[in-house]
């Protein structure tokens, strides 16, 4: 079941190393100060910080310090997978046997950190997505063996200030997951351009088009989202025998439509997420 987010940080103890302030970097670090967490417990380590980011010093934020912070109780981190070589061996000064460690980067296994950190650290996996930047995000988490109750409920706090939180126990699924949910967020900004230009090919206005596309999107989501309803249901209840949207309906499910096109889909992102994977 997933962990709403719903959780306060007020009661956060020790310190919170942040390494990489990116968008997923800076979207988590909007939803802990959002979810009160203290300012002066969050440390972050990026070379180029944004405006954004260096505003959060003034409160007390620490940005890239100079001077030894000693073991940190959580370190989170989200740089680029392909700069975890190096980003990576500098954090030993910060982990101790009590230390999270909580990677967000795709495609790095907990093998891979495990090489690369101190011996025995306790380590969690996760996969966020983009959704996150608004707090509607959700996180998929794996956790090596190293990993206590106490750790475990600290990185579902952590991930559930930017939505919701799944765990599985097998770390071969995370492939299928950054398929899924983690790409998930760019196959329906494509359906809304889909949309939009197919309204202009019957038409409509370009203006018009893009904004019944995205409203339709978004509201339909959202309708989704609130409902006790599962999805093949709603679809249902909009689909009248013999009228336009089953029409619609009749190309988009017959052979070479959305089902055979979004399997494959997934398929090629859950294989690259492998390759990369290494």
């Amino acid at each position: 079941m997933a962990i709403r987010n719903v959780r306060r940080l007020g009661e956060f103890r020790g310190t919170l190393v942040l390494v990489g302030a990116g968008k997923m970097g800076s979207a988590m670090l909007d939803g802990w100060l959002g979810r009160g967490l203290d300012p002066k417990k969050i440390t972050v380590i990026e070379p180029q910080p944004v405006k954004a980011v260096k505003a959060l010093a003034r409160r007390g934020v620490k940005l890239n310090p100079k001077n030894k912070i000693g073991a940190a109780s959580a370190i989170v981190i989200a740089v680029k997978p392909q700069s975890a070589p190096e980003a990576l061996p500098p954090l030993a000064r910060y982990i101790d046997k009590a230390t999270l460690v909580l990677s967000i980067m795709a495609g790095r296994t907990i093998g891979f950190l495990e090489k690369s950190l101190p011996a025995g650290t306790a380590i969690v996996r996760a996969m966020p997505n983009t959704p996150a930047a608004i707090g509607r995000g959700i996180s998929v988490a794996v956790a090596n063996a190293k990993i206590s109750k106490r750790h475990r409920k600290q990185a579902s706090d952590l991930l559930a200030a930017i939505g919701k939180v799944e765990w599985v126990l097998d770390e071969a699924l995370m492939d299928a997951v950054t398929a899924l949910s983690g790409s998930g967020p760019a196959y329906i900004f494509l359906l809304a351009e889909c949309m939009a230009r197919a309204g202009v090919a019957a038409g409509l206005p370009p203006d018009l088009a893009t904004r019944l596309a995205c409203e339709t999107v978004a509201g339909s989501a959202e309708l989704l989202h609130r409902s006790d309803i599962d999805a093949a249901t709603l679809r249902q209840n909009v689909t009248s025998p013999g009228g336009t949207t089953a029409a619609a309906l009749e190309v988009l499910m017959g052979p070479g439509g959305f089902d055979q096109l979004l399997t494959q889909a997934i398929d090629a992102a859950t294989r690259r997420s492998r390759d990369l994977a290494g």
